[in-house]
């Protein structure tokens, strides 16, 4: 595509439309493009609130229904995009209670927010496109919320054409009320409604920034969760500062992980994991340093001590306990009680036995 530039305004494509230039890092959302799926890329039974695949979008769900979340290889076609993130409906709830829910979520940190000078009269508008398609049309509710100052603003689209890839761009004005904590808090939660109960639906759409109110958050919205024939697709999600939709920021795959690795990382691989050594011979120790620096000090967890082996003095040993301390945001101190005793002194590595199942993680998420 042709393209003239306008060191003014910005950007005149071939057909005739003026997108305003904007820096390397303009789109606010991490793993927009849904190529990033460090847990997994199928579970099942979901009927609670948490991660499961894409990295960086939850699905929140409280009394309703029950889900299978996917990578899926359904995009738009000739968008640009390759994966999309995949909600289907397996157990049905076709009258939801009061306080009943379903959303899908994305969270960002309030240090990657504060060029919108919220809070003060120059707040910036921002413009969230996304690319969405679902078998069930009609009226859908995005929400942003801001935890640090308890503000929120709600905007209704329609999903048109059923089973139909669509493009939507929703522009949200700049909050003049309430600043957004210069933090690793919470500073957006971006909500695609999917289903609420009337505690969610039962006042009046809050359209503009103001006060959380429950009732006014998902006002009009249909329920998903009322057949098991239900499902949506969501890829190309972009938030920027500007007043218009530009084309998606495609960043490199290893950029994209780097920037996922800060909140989640897992490592599932049958190779060495960190250098260890043997503090007595009861006791291993080692130091891992993370791929990235982590939003927070990260929770550890892993599939079994059975699933981890010491490689030391030509032989393999496996753990009979695992732990994990002095967990700062950079690296952490791994301690290995072997299955059987050590000679104190003696160098080896840390292994995970192969098998996707295998796995030691570290988990930041806001």
């Amino acid at each position: 595509m042709s393209v003239a530039i306008n060191g003014t305004n910005g950007i005149t494509y071939n057909d005739g439309s003026l997108q305003p230039s904007a820096p390397v890092g303009k789109n606010l959302i991490i793993n927009g493009d849904m190529n990033i799926a460090q847990r997994g890329t199928n579970v099942t039974g979901i009927t609670t609130t948490g991660y499961y695949t894409v990295d960086r979008f939850s699905q929140v769900v409280s009394s309703a229904g029950t889900w299978t979340q996917t990578q899926s290889a359904d995009a738009p076609t000739g968008a640009g995009f390759y994966n999309s993130w995949e909600i289907n409906c397996t157990t049905a709830n076709a009258s939801l209670a009061a306080g009943a829910f379903l959303i899908a979520n994305h969270a960002i940190e309030g240090f990657n927010l504060q060029q919108l000078g919220y809070g003060a009269a120059g707040a910036k508008t921002i413009t969230l496109s996304f690319w969405i398609k679902s078998n069930k049309t009609g009226t859908y509710i995005l929400g942003i919320y801001r935890p640090t100052s308890g503000r929120q603003i709600s905007t209704s689209y329609s999903i048109s054409v059923a089973n139909t890839w669509e493009k939507k761009t929703i522009t949200i004005p700049g909050d003049t009320s309430g600043t957004i904590t210069n933090a690793n808090t919470e500073g957006f939660r971006i909500s695609w409604w999917l289903g609420a109960g009337s505690l969610f639906s039962s006042g009046t759409l809050n359209t503009s920034w103001g006060a959380n109110v429950s009732a006014n958050r998902a006002v009009g919205q249909v329920n998903l969760a009322d057949s098991t024939s239900n499902y949506i697709n969501i890829t190309g999600v972009q938030l920027e500062v500007n007043t218009t939709a530009t084309p998606f920021e495609h960043l490199q795959y290893g950029q994209q992980l780097a920037l996922c690795q800060r909140y989640f990382w897992k490592w599932t691989e049958r190779h060495a994991f960190c250098a260890m050594a043997a503090y007595s011979t009861t006791a291993i120790y080692g130091a891992f340093v993370y791929p990235t620096t982590m939003r927070a000090a990260p929770t550890w967890t892993g599939s079994a001590n059975a699933d981890l082996i010491i490689l030391m003095n030509s032989a393999s040993v496996t753990a009979s306990s695992f732990a994990v301390e002095i967990i700062t945001t950079n690296s952490a101190r791994i301690k290995i009680v072997p299955s059987s005793s050590r000679i104190q002194g003696q160098a080896g590595w840390l292994e995970t036995v192969s098998g996707a199942t295998k796995y030691i993680q570290a988990d930041a998420e806001l």
